[in-house]
């Protein structure tokens, strides 16, 4: 059974209300949704089949390129002698390297055991030089005996501006972004809330109109009862967006729709259409998300004014797979002067380790 909720509740389009060509156009935006996520639902198995079969050898490939490096670098580091300047680059590289591998899905536990130990020895050696930079730092730090207590103070103040302004910067942008997970947390929450009791309100008055109990005629006893059926398959899959429609269906057969919809009757619909548009996101940011195989891809995702359409994660997948292969090729190359101290020389005194 399927009902046109758009056709039920304009009657003339020339003489609806503001509020009414509103519903229209957001019934109108639903209705895309649903299609949208029928599409992404039925995509999205075939995206993930696809990644596994395309892109994780590739990664698994280069990651393992990747900690035969790691544990190269480590070993000659070990074994042999090196500049101070090349000792840095040796170590910018390895921390780099194990910040890269540490989140590693494709390791074996041997190595992952590898990347943790070499990834711990070096936030014990960062902590060490703070340590020793803050003990190094006077108690008391000298001043211009003629300078008033006012304009020292002031300096103070301004150096502690310009020491803080990068941090308050980096904080400011961790509380935005926590800020707006929560506003759209909040925002989720409303609308399941809303969602949840629409759908009761919306179905029990139905029930209570169509009861083929209460029906004395045969024939429409039959119509009622399977309008009825319609209604509790929709509550049970919490399509709020069905039951509307049939609700509207169910009101017009009652002659009531000729009066048309009370601003009462349009506010309710209104408030659970928007519900029912806010859970039809989410379902589909849900999904592209599942679909993103590295945060990178993520945030990319996430910065996009446009939607994502499904034909553009199959281009992407295509074009990080192509990347991937290109970053294999190098890795694989770099790893062959690393292996030689005469080769691991001549990338550490051109710069490019």
């Amino acid at each position: 059974m399927s009902f046109d909720l758009k056709l039920s509740v304009q009657q003339d389009s020339q003489n609806l209300s503001p509020q009414q060509k509103k519903l229209n156009r957001l019934i109108e935006q639903i209705e895309q949704q649903k299609i949208q996520l029928a599409a992404w639902q039925k995509a999205q198995a075939e995206i993930q089949q696809q990644t596994r079969k395309t892109l994780v050898p590739i990664y698994t490939e280069l990651h393992d390129i990747l900690f035969q490096q790691l544990e190269q670098l480590w070993n000659s580091l070990q074994r042999y002698e090196f500049s101070k300047a090349d000792i840095a680059q040796l170590d910018d590289k390895i921390q780099n390297l194990a910040a890269i591998l540490k989140s590693s899905q494709v390791l074996s536990e041997q190595q992952k055991l590898k990347v943790t130990q070499i990834d711990h020895f070096y936030q014990q050696h960062a902590e060490h030089n703070q340590a020793k930079k803050n003990k190094k730092k006077p108690m008391i730090e000298s001043h211009d005996p003629t300078e008033t207590y006012d304009q020292h103070l002031n300096h103070e103040q301004a150096d502690i501006g310009l020491d803080s302004y990068e941090y308050d910067e980096q904080q400011h942008e961790v509380e935005r972004e926590q800020h707006r997970l929560n506003r759209q947390k909040q925002k989720r929450e409303q609308a399941q809330k809303m969602a949840e009791q629409s759908l009761k309100t919306v179905y029990l008055k139905i029930a209570s109109i169509i009861h083929p109990d209460r029906e004395q005629d045969e024939q429409l006893k039959v119509e009622k009862t399977e309008m009825l059926q319609h209604a509790n398959a929709a509550y049970e899959k919490q399509d709020l967006f069905y039951l509307l429609k049939l609700q509207i269906q169910v009101e017009q057969n009652r002659g009531m729709a000729q009066k048309g919809l009370s601003n009462e009757q349009l506010k309710f619909y209104k408030l659970a259409l928007d519900a029912q548009k806010q859970q039809l996101d989410d379902q589909i940011d849900d999904i592209v998300e599942s679909l993103n195989w590295t945060k990178q891809a993520n945030s990319k995702v996430k910065k996009s004014s446009n939607p994502i359409q499904i034909a553009d994660m199959y281009k992407k997948l295509e074009a990080d797979c192509a990347e991937l292969k290109q970053q294999v090729k190098w890795e694989k190359e770099r790893l062959k002067y690393i292996s030689r101290l005469k080769g691991l020389e001549m990338l550490l005194g051109s710069g490019v380790l």
